[in-house]
């Protein structure tokens, strides 16, 4: 049975971008900084790695939110993982959407949209991309589980992870750390 999960590289002062996001810059003005361990450069960059790789064996369908796709549409050149089928929150409804590289776009209210991805991704994960769907999704108490990349920046200001969301976490093995701290939490329902 697949899992709605977060995965999410986020500063240390809670910012999943930073500020001015905008089309010429998705992830805002030096937002990309939270995505650098991706390369595994830097301290014990090989453990990023491997967390990375690990991670991504898992992605069977994304949930996304409206504006990071029309922001990550360009740049990814179609869904975020090449013929991953991703499911885009929104008000708007409109027809699929086939990717440049095979995958497909599916757009559908909030719990539609977290249904139709689970049933697409089978045994594997439903990633969720964009901290307003996340917030979202945690608050139906449809969140299932959190994969936090802690990065050691402070962006000063951006798209906040979290904005007065309450939510009972249970740490779900020990903490790895390479350049960046490797969490991860279940939510509790009962919190």
């Amino acid at each position: 049975m697949s899992r709605i999960v977060l995965d999410v590289s986020v500063s240390l002062d809670g910012f999943t971008t930073g500020p001015n996001v905008r089309e010429e810059e998705p992830m805002g003005d030096g937002g990309e900084r939270l995505h650098e361990w991706h390369a595994g450069n830097g301290p014990d960059g090989e453990i990023d790695l491997g967390v990375l790789r690990q991670s991504e064996e898992t992605v069977g369908a994304t949930l996304i939110g409206r504006r990071t796709f029309d922001l990550g549409l360009g740049p990814w050149g179609g869904t975020p993982f090449p013929g991953i089928p991703s499911f885009v929150v929104t008000h708007r409804t409109r027809e699929d959407l086939l990717g440049d590289n095979g995958g497909t776009f599916a757009f559908d209210g909030l719990q539609a949209a977290a249904r139709r991805a689970k049933q697409a991704a089978g045994d594997k994960d439903v990633w969720v991309l964009g901290a307003d769907v996340a917030r979202q999704l945690l608050g139906a108490g449809l969140l299932d589980e959190m994969r936090i990349h802690l990065v050691p920046l402070l962006m000063g200001e951006g798209t906040p992870l979290f904005a007065g969301e309450r939510a009972g976490l249970i740490l779900q093995g020990k903490p790895v750390t390479g350049a960046v701290t490797h969490l991860r939490y279940r939510v509790r329902r009962d919190a």
